[in-house]
């Protein structure tokens, strides 16, 4: 049987992940695909690494994750929160270097709505004189 030790929800944008830690040897898998071919960014897939790379626990547990909605770098973000979360949760003492590095709180920037009369959020249609 299958044992989750923590979890955590992340969220970036409009991107939403579930994160499931569970004892293994570092094996971090995204929508059922292995995370090098999920996001085939390096940059991106170092970011997710990130808080099991900081808190040296990258080859203690597996990550299995679920992200729905938004882009690379958004789910990116949302997946990096979550794996926070979740180990904030299951080594308590985890906590402090995690929120020193400002993975604990959750990124609220979000896009700006297109408001009527306009091409954009904040774009305007071109002014004619005549």
């Amino acid at each position: 049987m299958i044992r989750n030790l923590g979890i955590g929800t992340g969220r970036r944008k409009t991107a939403v992940a579930r994160v499931y830690l569970r004892e293994g040897k570092g094996k971090v898998t995204v929508n059922g695909i292995e995370l090098d071919k999920y996001f085939n960014i390096a940059e991106v897939v170092q970011a997710v690494r990130k808080p099991l790379v900081l808190t040296a626990t990258d080859n203690k547990y597996d990550v299995v994750i679920n992200v729905i909605g938004g882009g690379p770098h958004g789910q990116a973000g949302a997946c990096t929160h979550g794996i926070a979360r979740a180990l904030a949760q299951v080594e308590p003492d985890c906590h402090v270097s995690l929120r020193a590095n400002g993975m604990l709180t959750r990124d609220s920037r979000m896009v700006e709505r297109k408001k009527y009369g306009q091409r954009g959020a904040r774009r305007r249609f071109q002014f004619s004189k005549r």
